[in-house]
């Protein structure tokens, strides 16, 4: 088709960047039909493949290097993996030839956004976090157009190139309802659920913060919890020997919850446990959800922590550090706010102020306006 727009999407290693990769290309699809083609150049992980194929987008993948503020001997490896994926990213543009490149940060962008520039191929970043991260505050000055999620990190960009959309989630994570969700879980509607999401990929501590608390929660509460692929089976492990078998006793532990039944989670929460990559915040934003958000300390320019605080200055949320994890603090928090519907109630009134519905369809149309 002479005029079909060709579209790039870059970012990942993180459901929090592939996920709206995905919500902003339905919007395209939707406003533009089959006159939109799009394809992925990026890292090979789990949710990239998986959720790209999913959507009908096709794959390439190239060597990406990663800044880590921890020793790895990877450290050593990965300054030299940028320039091959930098090639590699020029071949698969040359062959694609499109008209745009959306990029949602992360190591990954970095070649690829250098090598649209090269080839004078306009460019749109999107930034989740309060505070950008170092991918896409390098990838500025090469961009177009720069997306941002929230008021706090423009102060980092270019104004005349800058926009605030918010974060875009996926329609499934709104469609969800409480019966479907007792059904899909095994609950039933005389106890309250809480949901504890460690991210895309799980969160150790956490989930062993949760697992120490289970025999005092369970009393009050049912539990579905989301332990990463990797975590699962230690997640299990170690709630047998707190004497609680997973999937008994209202304990549902999963490796990962799919769209849909993370929909059906929101639906059914009273309460949020988790931690605060933009992600996850911004769907408890969309589901207007209490949260205990638990910063990931490890976070690439703390942005985990600025995110949180953010959200629990408006009274969106609470905060515990890492470091406060203790068995009895987090149980008391979890237990305070369960038997005060009335501080739950405001906080998911609060936190709807991290959501902006329009945010697909402002960023699409940025993608689309660059592209014609």
């Amino acid at each position: 088709m002479a005029d079909e727009k060709r579209i790039v999407l870059t970012g990942g290693l993180s459901g929090g960047h592939t996920f709206p990769l995905i919500a902003v290309a339905r919007t395209i699809k939707a406003r533009a039909g089959t006159s939109t083609s799009f394809l992925y150049i990026g890292s090979r992980g789990q949710f990239e493949e998986r959720s790209m194929t999913a959507e009908g987008i096709p794959v390439r993948y190239i060597l990406s290097g990663k800044i880590r503020r921890y020793f790895s001997w990877q450290n050593f490896i990965d300054p030299f993996k940028v320039p091959i994926g930098f090639l590699q990213s020029l071949w698969h543009l040359f062959l694609y030839m499109p008209d745009v490149v959306f990029a949602k940060g992360g190591s990954v962008s970095v070649p690829v956004c250098l090598a649209a520039w090269v080839l004078h191929i306009p460019i749109l970043i999107h930034d989740s976090d309060a505070v950008p991260g170092r991918a896409n505050a390098l990838l500025a000055k090469f961009a177009s157009r720069i997306a941002l999620a929230y008021p706090s990190a423009q102060a980092y960009f270019p104004p005349r190139k800058t926009a605030l959309t918010g974060n875009p989630v996926r329609t499934e994570i709104l469609s969800g309802d409480r019966s479907s969700a007792d059904a899909r879980f095994g609950f039933t509607a005389d106890r309250p659920v809480v949901v504890v999401l460690g991210g895309s990929l799980g969160a150790q501590a956490l989930n062993r913060a949760i697992v120490r608390v289970l025999p005092q929660l369970l009393r009050e509460a049912y539990v579905l919890h989301q332990t990463g692929q990797n975590n699962y089976q230690e997640v299990v492990m170690l709630a047998g020997e707190m004497g609680v078998k997973a999937g008994h006793e209202g304990y549902v532990p999963v490796p990962f919850l799919e769209a849909a039944d993370l929909g059906l989670a929101f639906a059914r929460a009273d309460l949020i446990v988790s931690r605060a990559g933009a992600g996850s915040i911004a769907e408890i934003a969309a589901c207007g959800k209490p949260a205990i958000l638990v910063p990931l300390s490890s976070a690439a320019n703390d942005e985990q922590r600025k995110n949180a605080y953010d959200v629990a200055h408006v009274g969106g949320a609470l905060v515990l550090e890492e470091s406060n994890l203790g068995e009895h603090i987090l149980f008391s928090k979890i237990d305070e706010l369960l038997r005060n519907p009335e501080l739950r109630s405001s906080m998911g009134q609060n936190v709807r102020v991290f959501h902006n519905p329009m945010a697909a369809d402002m960023i699409a149309e940025g993608v689309l306006s660059l592209a014609d």
